[in-house]
């Protein structure tokens, strides 16, 4: 199998976006060519960068979640980083002022709850507000374009960073194909341009790219992750353990209120496809129980194709808060009198006040599915 060619090596068939136009790059270290060259030192040979826009856990990823940075220098290039994290997600007008065209190289993992995606919706904004031009250098979706799952999401109320469109967990696009979506569905209406991919097929895993994988976030160490993240990444906004601080962050769940053994054959009944549930005890090293032994499970996905990340994740979710009532809690929100995180990623009160039935919960899974699938077919490249 040929390996997949990125859109940052196809920039030379896109020489005239970037002449005589001062560019900036909003990047992190899995922006790279298939053999390792940084995209900042690519668009360092081949443009006039002047800027580097920095993401969630900073340009180098060494930043945990939720840790913010100022504008810096960076040590390797000298050039000054603006930080598009915290109060800064939509660059300023002064910092748009220094670039012509600003463009983005980022490996997405295919979530709507990945703030990456936000972090280009903002910059596109900033773009059409500024009249600059917006490149996007297209990457694999690494837990590939055919499959689509998730529940809606009422922007009215829950809109946050982990969730600012409608658009459902598992949207099955390239980012490139999402900023496309962003800019005509929900009026953006940058100048965008989308440099493709050539030799990518809306089928291929991660893994059929031969591409390197490099990790995107501290928690994000392997494909697997990504296709575990969908399931468990709910369990953020509760006071049951993600797996952060482990070797296997999202693969894995529990806390210290849990028997390991009993919730693994209580959620091993359920028959949920491509997917077995193993008994697991961890002792986190940070986040959540620190130091503390917990009881869990392990999330084994046995067939990718199969596996239903969000019917996996309401069935846990459901049986976990029904089941162990008296322990389950929802987590404070971070500011007083606003939604909590788990309001937030849930998206929808059906699932927040756990009101229908795990049934109904899937009968509104694959209806929210089918109203996206009919949007997102306008905006495929592949």
């Amino acid at each position: 199998m040929s390996k997949v060619i990125l859109g940052i090596e196809n920039i030379d068939n896109y020489k005239e976006l970037f002449e005589n136009k001062r560019v900036g790059l909003i990047t992190n270290p899995t922006g790279i060519t298939s053999n390792f060259e940084s995209s900042i030192d690519v668009l360092r040979r081949k443009t006039n960068l002047v800027g580097l826009f920095s993401p969630e856990h900073g340009v180098r990823a060494s930043l945990q979640a939720g840790v913010h940075l100022d504008t810096y220098i960076d040590d390797e290039t000298g050039i000054t980083v603006y930080s598009l994290y915290g109060k800064n997600k939509k660059p300023s007008k002064e910092v748009m002022d220094n670039v012509d065209v600003l463009t983005i190289d980022i490996q997405d993992n295919g979530s709507r709850y990945y703030t990456f995606i936000y972090t280009m919706a903002y910059a596109m904004m900033a773009c059409a507000e500024y009249d600059k031009e917006f490149v996007v250098f297209d990457r694999p979706n690494p837990i590939n374009c055919e499959k689509v799952e998730g529940n809606h999401l009422d922007v009215e109320k829950y809109r946050s960073f982990v969730g600012y469109y409608d658009i459902p967990q598992r949207h099955g696009l390239t980012i490139g194909e999402l900023a496309k979506l962003f800019n005509t569905e929900y009026g953006i209406n940058c100048k965008l341009h989308v440099i493709p991919m050539t030799g990518y097929e809306r089928w291929m895993d991660f893994e059929d790219t031969n591409l390197p994988w490099i990790i995107p976030t501290p928690n994000i160490p392997t494909v697997n992750t990504c296709y575990a993240y969908n399931a468990t990444c709910i369990f953020e906004g509760t006071n049951v353990a993600e797996g952060r601080g482990t070797t296997t962050p999202f693969e894995l769940v529990g806390a210290p209120w849990m028997k390991a053994e009993t919730l693994a054959k209580e959620l091993n009944s359920y028959n949920l496809e491509g997917v077995v549930f193993r008994p697991q005890w961890f002792t986190p090293t940070f986040s959540k129980y620190k130091d503390e032994m917990c009881g869990g499970v392990f999330l084994h996905i046995t067939d990718r194709k199969k596996f239903s990340a969000l019917k996996t994740s309401w069935t846990m979710l459901y049986h976990i808060r029904t089941t162990y009532s008296e322990h389950f809690k929802i987590n404070k929100p971070y500011v007083e009198g606003r939604p909590t995180l788990f309001h937030f990623e849930a998206g929808h009160d059906t699932i927040i006040d756990n009101s229908v039935s795990l049934e109904e919960q899937f009968k509104l899974l694959e209806s929210a599915t089918n109203d996206f699938i009919k949007i997102r077919e306008k905006y495929l490249l592949y």
